[in-house]
């Protein structure tokens, strides 16, 4: 029987609203040089009223901001005031439907409503900063007080968004799509200039009812792999299980991949490979010859789900664990030539420098379990650099008890994880000279409030 980590005593409590705030430094001193913000999001409360929610990613959303000005740090927390979230404010107790559970009430479960949580992650677009999730449209923020704006809808027509956009470095458009379900399910596609309008898009339809969570941009095209998931739509539309608990794992299905042209958003191809699950990738790009190469965390079926079910719980006992993959096709065919493991290691959130998005990239960093924990109860506890020129995995040094973030490539070589330390019961933010992780934080900064393990983030330079 698994028993509660240190983690669960950031997860299961409500996290608290901060700042403006100076962040005071612990050790070492700020690089000079750092400008810019570091914008991370994730769920900061996870219960109403004595009941809690279904899953982890049903959690109300809050953003952390930290904003470096060459001399000090200021960060700032507050919760994405969403329709959902102010009326469970009001009302004292959970309301709606999410990813991973119905509506707690009989009359609320009849109206089928479902929070847009805005908990996944962020994109910092002209003046406004957008908190994603995937099953509605964005909310606005003000990059600098964090005051919630509202929805926008960004001029598109479909009615999801998802929380992993793609920014082209050289063009700077920014790429992304959305799922609707219904009979069918059908992918929608977003091109986007600069400040997040939408200036193109195409729908194509989708293989059956899956789930859809991330794709890549790798040269001229949009790579997505659907893995073999199908979403059972009856105890949906009956209001007996949320989508979450609704998502069926067929293997005999195989892995699907749609290869789209990103100038006109029109289907390449399409084609079949072996059977996985994949949260995330970490970038593409093509060869020389032309071929796509893909970076992925790869796991071998949808444990995964369940065992983000039990994180909101504090206490896990399903094990789920990806590791690094590369993946190489041919995007006229959609077949694929080769698929390697490029490391064991269990990982997760691997990112890359954004100047390398759709390029082929030297490294990637990556959220690392820690060796010898025992699995499944623990969450990622480390961090490394994987070197695609050497092979090697370059791993900074780690605490006990501690669990970093998701990397950010910041702006003049530096890694930026927020950790949850149980032992003191903190939150920091670690800066890292990215060619020496190893060497460990050159700076650590205590934040005036415990901010709970999240998802994903971005860096804006000034």
């Amino acid at each position: 029987m698994a028993t509660s980590q240190g983690w669960a005593k950031a997860v299961t409590r409500v996290a608290e609203e901060f700042g403006p705030a100076q962040l005071p430094i612990i050790s070492g001193q700020l690089p000079t040089g750092l400008e810019g913000t570091l914008y991370r999001n994730g769920p900061g409360r996870l219960e109403r009223g004595g009941a809690s929610v279904g899953h982890w990613f049903d959690g109300d959303g809050a953003i952390l901001r930290v904003h470096f000005d060459g001399e000090r740090a200021t960060g700032t927390y507050r919760y994405v005031q969403t329709q959902g979230y102010q009326a469970e404010t009001q009302a004292g107790r959970l309301l709606y439907g999410g990813y991973g559970m119905v509506a707690p009430g009989p009359w609320e479960r009849l109206s089928g409503r479902v929070k847009n949580a805005a908990n996944t992650s962020v994109l910092a677009v002209d003046d406004r900063l957008l908190a994603l999730w995937e099953g509605g449209y964005p909310h606005a923020l003000d990059p600098v007080t964090l005051q919630t704006e509202g929805e926008t809808d960004l001029g598109m027509t479909g009615k999801t968004y998802s929380a992993h956009p793609k920014r082209d470095p050289v063009s700077g458009y920014i790429y992304n799509f959305g799922v609707s379900y219904g009979a069918k399910a059908n992918l929608h596609l977003y091109q986007s200039d600069a400040t997040g309008r939408v200036v193109q898009e195409s729908t194509i339809p989708l293989p059956g009812l899956p789930l859809v969570h991330d794709f890549v941009l790798a040269g001229n095209y949009l790579i997505f792999c659907v893995s073999p998931i199908q979403l059972d739509f009856v105890p949906i539309v009956l209001r007996l299980k949320g989508f979450g608990e609704a998502f069926d794992w067929q293997p005999e299905r195989g892995t699907t991949l749609l290869v789209i042209d990103r100038n006109n958003l029109q289907l390449v191809s399409q084609g079949e490979t072996a059977p996985w699950f994949q949260w995330h990738f970490s970038n593409g790009y093509q060869e020389v010859n032309g071929m796509a190469v893909l970076g992925v965390a790869r796991y071998p079926d949808f444990q995964t789900n369940q065992f983000l079910r039990e994180v909101a719980s504090g206490v896990v006992q399903t094990p789920a664990q990806a590791t690094l993959w590369q993946v190489t096709l041919d995007p006229k065919t959609a077949q694929v030539l080769e698929s390697v493991e490029l490391s064991s290691r269990p990982c997760e959130f691997p990112t890359v420098d954004p100047s390398m998005v759709g390029q082929e990239n030297p490294h990637t960093y990556l959220a690392l379990h820690r060796l010898g924990l025992t699995a499944p109860r623990e969450l990622l506890g480390s961090f490394g650099r994987f070197d695609h020129r050497t092979g090697e995995l370059t791993e900074a040094p780690s605490v006990e008890g501690s669990y970093p973030s998701e990397p950010i490539f910041a702006t003049g070589g530096w890694v930026l994880t927020v950790v949850y330390d149980s032992q003191r019961d903190l939150s920091t933010v670690d800066i890292h000279e990215a060619e020496r992780l190893e060497a460990g934080p050159v700076c650590q900064l205590a934040l005036p409030g415990v901010v709970p393990p999240g998802f994903h983030g971005t860096w804006r330079r000034a």
